[in-house]
């Protein structure tokens, strides 16, 4: 049943019969300001430097592709390996580090992710050959999935329903921040070394700093409450809710939890049991089916290969690299706008404007590599509908399907779901990867935005008829009303 209509109330009073007759949430009490939202913060800024490592080390190889590849010979087979590699990688992570998650907690997977990230990039910036350097993007791949898996679902589990969507969407901000450093980092070290061979390990260099900073921030921070409830840890819980929220408030939330764990016994939902469950299957499918609709947009082919792109476009390779810089500011001024909005609108109303502003960008730079002659007009139209494309999807789009996707699943298999949902998400991510260069060749610019402008089609329509609408409640609710209306 599509996610935006709901049962008669007699069908759905029925569904919730056969799993527990327990009463609706409570209203929770406001969430009022004090030291324990500067407390709330701070672990907010830590853990998303989760974030920046993700959109560092993916939009790093941006830039270090061209020195990397006269370094170490590559072909173009062995060039897209090395780039795909990394995303093959984050799908794996993704699986895994929800598993782990679950298993040993948001924390403590976050400081092993770290350790991952550490060690790929060291590996990484020391490789003798294409080989070992794509075996140690592999070995990011693992850390930048994970985080993707589990610094989302960290962030909402702390965070007070009425400031859930401010606080995990700042992790896209992060990742679009790391971007565009990585971006203005190769430029810059570029513009100074760039025939210098080895340049290239000194940008990859630089995603070490962060890693460590995540790996000394993690040592203070605490576990995720609700994580702690399913292990009947309520007093350490507890405590952690008590710096983060009031003291009304925290046992209020806590009381809560315990109302949902109780009703999972009941309907016996325990990790991967639950995807016996019909309604729990569609809600996945539906979270693979908006990774896949995210990554077909086309956003990474632009921030992994935009230097390139803007190359074929007609630019010189030195004001290509500049160029591309646009893309990583725009990125990070769509995230602030987004983050300004997010709380404000409808998540499906934002969802389907900002498919429609994409949608139509890829049509006006498919028509202006069409139509327009070659020369540096056509490739500085080109470079503004591709910015505003980065902008409108990082904007709405980008942090709304990471939000959306921390809100939409149940508690105990939260990370499961995520983990499978951006699974699904990564692969979609490997494919854009491997296929665009080919793509552009063989069809050129113009019909593969085209392309993606018909994909974008098929995206508002999956939205409009498929995808539930979480603002504005709490983690618990909407499991309760998903049960309902999917049983």
């Amino acid at each position: 049943m599509p996610a935006n209509r709901r049962r008669p109330s007699a069908q759905r009073g029925a569904a919730v019969m056969t799993n527990t007759t327990s009463p609706a949430p409570h209203a929770l009490p406001p969430d009022t300001r004090g030291p324990h939202s500067r407390r709330l913060g701070l672990i907010a800024v830590v853990v998303t430097f989760g974030g920046l490592l993700f959109g560092y080390d993916t939009g790093v190889v941006n830039g270090a592709l061209d020195p990397l590849t006269a370094d170490l010979g590559l072909t173009p087979l062995t060039e897209g390996i090395v780039v795909s590699n990394l995303v093959f990688g984050a799908a794996f992570g993704a699986m895994t580090g929800g598993v782990l998650s679950d298993r040993y907690g948001r924390r403590h997977n976050i400081l092993l992710l770290s350790l991952v990230f550490m060690l790929g990039t060291v590996g990484c910036v020391l490789a003798p050959s294409w080989q070992v350097l794509a075996l140690f993007r592999f070995v990011l791949g693992l850390a930048v999935g994970g985080a993707s898996a589990t610094v989302p679902v960290y962030l909402a589990e702390i965070a007070p329903a009425e400031r859930r969507g401010g606080i995990v969407t700042r992790n896209e901000l992060m990742i679009v921040v790391g971007q565009f450093s990585a971006f203005v980092i190769n430029a810059i070290i570029f513009s100074i070394w760039g025939e210098t061979a080895w340049i290239w390990r000194v940008m990859l260099l630089v995603a070490l700093l962060p890693a460590i900073a995540l790996f000394v921030g993690m040592l203070r921070l605490p576990e995720s409450p609700r994580w702690l409830v399913t292990r009947g840890r309520d007093e350490e819980a507890l405590a952690v809710l008590s710096q983060i929220r009031t003291t009304e408030r925290a046992q209020a939330e806590i009381a809560e939890v315990h109302r949902l764990a109780e009703e999972e016994r009941a309907a016996k939902t325990a990790g991967a049991v639950d995807l016996r469950v019909r309604w729990v299957r569609l809600l996945i499918l539906i979270g693979a089916g908006l990774g896949i609709c995210q990554q077909f947009t086309g956003i990474n082919s632009v921030m992994y290969y935009g230097t390139q792109l803007l190359g074929d476009a007609g630019f010189s390779n030195n004001s290509a690299i500049i160029a591309n810089t646009l893309n990583g500011a725009f990125s990070v001024i769509g995230v602030s706008v987004g983050l300004s909005m997010i709380n404000k609108i409808k998540r499906r109303t934002m969802m389907l404007g900002g498919f429609t502003l994409t949608t139509t960008f890829h049509l006006l730079v498919g028509l202006s590599a069409m139509l327009i002659p070659e020369g540096s007009t056509k490739a500085w139209f080109i470079l503004v509908f591709v910015v505003l494309f980065v902008f409108s999807m990082q904007a709405t789009i980008g942090p709304l399907v990471w939000l959306i996707l921390s809100e939409m699943f149940p508690l105990k298999i939260r990370s499961l779901a995520i983990g499978i949902s951006i699974f699904v998400l990564w692969i979609a991510n490997a494919l854009v990867a491997l296929g665009f260069p080919p793509v552009v060749k063989a069809l050129g610019i113009s019909n593969t935005f085209l392309a993606f402008a018909a994909f974008g089609v098929l995206a508002i329509a999956f939205i409009a008829t498929c995808v539930p609408e979480t603002k504005d409640r709490s983690l618990e609710e909407l499991e309760d009303d998903f049960r309902t209306r999917y049983a």
